[in-house]
């Protein structure tokens, strides 16, 4: 597992890309290994194991200019971080105003883990990551970026041949659904996407979707899908599922059934999961399986789940354990 530790906020400038591990099927964990520390906050981990053994760690960069302002351990922390070192790590452009940028980045081990090879600069970013799909070729489904006042990011598909080393985008997919005629919103959006093979060649993806402002997001933050017959090449258009959550996880289980795992960061906050019985075309939303509903906050979320050799489920997210706590990083195993 992996994940985003070190930090004292949900976002600042001290974010670091930790590994631990599990040899009892998550039942118990080593101590955190140290991956990626760059002098910005390092957010969004997601981890894929190769057939061959290579693992691949996705995450992506983040700079606030105005962490550099007023006293304290952030500006003390920037005047470290040089304005190159910001070019360097975050690239890939601003987040709607100059303040923000960010960057997207893969490092790769070739020994379980134990050392990593330099960082690779990718286009698309998405907290879970990329898959292995069933011809060999890595497939990465992210969002290249989040300009959302001139609406000029997309979701793209990116494929490497070679085991992540290189990347090239083969499709895109719309971020902005149409918004609804008469409203009071300025823009609404996916983000945060992941996609599951359920046969070779066949693809299913789900995003979280956001709205600007967030006035009416309690009602509309359901998930939306999109699908692919051709490896990825060309995409359905995004449809709106009755699944309200963010953001998702998919896993294909071992008897066929679609998995996907998200947080509920209103109501009963906590950690849910639904089924597909027929490859996503319809899910068992009205048995939602519901693993936790005790969050005291809505610091949480983004369940990824795995299913080991006994048939059981482990699902990981983060959550505020004691109410007046930083959030920790938790585990559930469960049976369907």
């Amino acid at each position: 597992m992996v994940f985003s530790g070190d930090r004292d906020r949900h976002v600042c400038p001290f974010g670091k890309t930790f590994l631990i591990r599990s040899s009892d099927q998550g039942r118990n964990w080593s101590p955190p290994q140290l991956i990626t520390n760059t002098p910005l906050d390092d957010r969004d981990a997601g981890i894929w194991v190769c057939r061959d053994g290579t693992i691949l760690v996705t995450w992506f960069t983040y700079s606030n200019s105005n962490w550099r302002s007023g006293t304290g351990a952030w500006a003390d922390h920037m005047k470290s971080v040089s304005e190159q070192d910001v070019l360097d790590w975050t690239s890939d452009g601003v987040i709607d105003n100059l303040n923000v940028r960010r960057g997207h980045w893969i490092r790769r081990s070739m020994d379980g883990g134990h050392t990593w090879e330099p960082p690779i600069k990718v286009v698309p970013s998405a907290p879970h990551g990329l898959i292995e799909c069933a011809d060999g070729r890595l497939l990465y489904v992210g969002n290249n970026a989040y300009e959302r006042v001139r609406k000029t990011s997309a979701l793209v598909a990116a494929e490497s041949r070679d085991k992540g080393k290189t990347w090239r985008i083969i499709s895109t997919i719309p971020m902005f659904p149409g918004l609804p005629a008469g409203g009071s919103l300025d823009c609404a959006y996916l983000g945060e996407p992941h996609v599951v093979e359920i046969a070779p060649g066949r693809l299913v993806a789900m995003a979280r979707y956001e709205e600007r402002p967030k006035a009416q997001e309690d009602q509309n933050c359901f998930l939306w899908q999109f699908e692919s017959n051709d490896r990825g090449s060309t995409w359905t258009e995004p449809h709106r599922t009755d699944i309200w959550g963010k953001p998702p996880h998919l896993l294909r289980l071992r008897d066929g059934r679609l998995l996907v795992t998200y947080g509920i960061r209103h109501g009963a906050t906590g950690q849910r999961a639904c089924l597909s019985y027929d490859d996503g075309r319809t899910w068992d939303y009205p048995n939602e399986i519901i693993l936790r509903a005790d969050a005291p906050n809505e610091d949480l979320g983004y369940p990824a789940s795995i299913e080991c050799a006994d048939g059981s489920l482990v699902t990981v997210y983060y959550q505020v354990d004691p109410p007046d706590s930083l959030p920790c990083i938790m585990a559930t195993r469960w049976r369907i």
